[in-house]
């Protein structure tokens, strides 16, 4: 009866250190660097976002977090990375608003975000403005409302391409305002904002970040921005819901890993993410970006990311968008 005893316990010891060893190197976490792959080019927004985040995770860590640029395919080359990758915190996703539209934008992709990244913390919000040419009569958003619905098919709206946040911000208030705008895609806003200025295009939705300055050099009249409220960086712009009830539109970043990382890692990552979005320091940061702080646990993260996947399947599905 004691040899079984003393057996059991063996045995009841061998199945527990493996689950005991797991905790302990997630507790430990990181033991040496981490990778952020990031699904775009060096220089933009969400490459500058994860930078910023990855020296604020190195400092407090005390582990070198290393940006990872894989571009392509609308960032799906990263992900698909990233799904692959083993799921043991050492591998992250700087993932985004493009990770979700492309859920409908593309038919046969080889993973599935929402059910294959787990989601670790939200990073940042973007928002959008409505800018037209300052040769365009209109100086609000109901002035061009109702100029647009007197000249159907007569206004030319750029883009920074199929599927990218202006094209979509420009099909939701398209829909929403009941107007009819001659969709141009460029590829970038820089290669679309010198024919706005120029008059060829009047009107865009674009990224505040590439088009602030334009603004304030007076080259650009902003008439909205997307987001439900205003803007620190443009405090005198009202949000185009005040003319347009129920509109909304921007774009956010944060932290992604392989399903099945252990509990402990994303509860550290989460931890260390929110303390940098309260730091006066990094929200300063945030905001030179015309960003603004976006904190969530984890399981408000992966529901904010489920709401926003189905909200823009329905735009992009009615408006027929198709990645090229």
């Amino acid at each position: 009866m004691k040899l079984a005893r003393r057996q059991f316990l063996h045995l009841g010891g061998a199945a527990v250190l493996p689950t005991v060893s797991r905790v302990a190197r997630a507790q430990a976490y990181p033991t040496r660097p981490v990778r952020i792959l990031v699904g775009y080019a060096a220089g933009g927004p969400l490459d500058t976002s994860a930078r910023l985040m990855a020296q604020w995770l190195s400092d407090r860590l005390g582990q070198q977090f290393v940006v990872e640029n894989r571009p392509g395919a609308g960032s799906n080359i990263a992900t698909e990375a990233v799904v692959r990758a083993r799921p043991d915190g050492y591998t992250l996703l700087q993932a985004s608003a493009s990770n979700a539209w492309n859920a409908t934008l593309y038919e046969n992709l080889n993973f599935n975000f929402i059910h294959d990244i787990v989601p670790i913390a939200s990073v940042r919000r973007a928002a959008g403005v409505m800018e037209v040419n300052p040769s365009l009569s209109a100086k609000t958003v109901a002035q061009f409302i109702a100029y647009a619905k007197a000249n159907p098919g007569k206004i030319n709206m750029a883009t920074a391409g199929v599927g990218s946040a202006p094209h979509l911000y420009g099909e939701l208030f398209k829909m929403m305002a009941g107007v009819d705008l001659v969709t141009v895609n460029y590829r970038g806003s820089a290669s679309a904002l010198p024919d706005l200025i120029g008059g060829q295009d009047q009107v865009m939705f674009d990224v505040v970040i590439s088009s602030i300055g334009h603004i304030r050099a007076g080259k650009l009249r902003p008439l909205g921005v997307t987001t439900a409220t205003r803007l620190e960086v443009l405090p005198d712009v009202p949000p185009i819901g005040d003319f347009v009830p129920g509109y909304e539109a921007s774009s956010w970043d944060g932290i992604g890993a392989p399903i099945g990382t252990p509990r402990e890692i994303i509860t550290i990552l989460n931890r260390e993410v929110n303390a940098a979005l309260v730091d006066p320091a990094f929200k300063g940061r945030l905001a030179d970006l015309g960003a603004e702080p976006f904190a969530n646990s984890p399981s408000e993260f992966a529901k904010f990311i489920a709401e926003f996947t189905e909200k823009w399947a329905t735009v992009i599905r009615k408006a027929g968008i198709k990645a090229e």
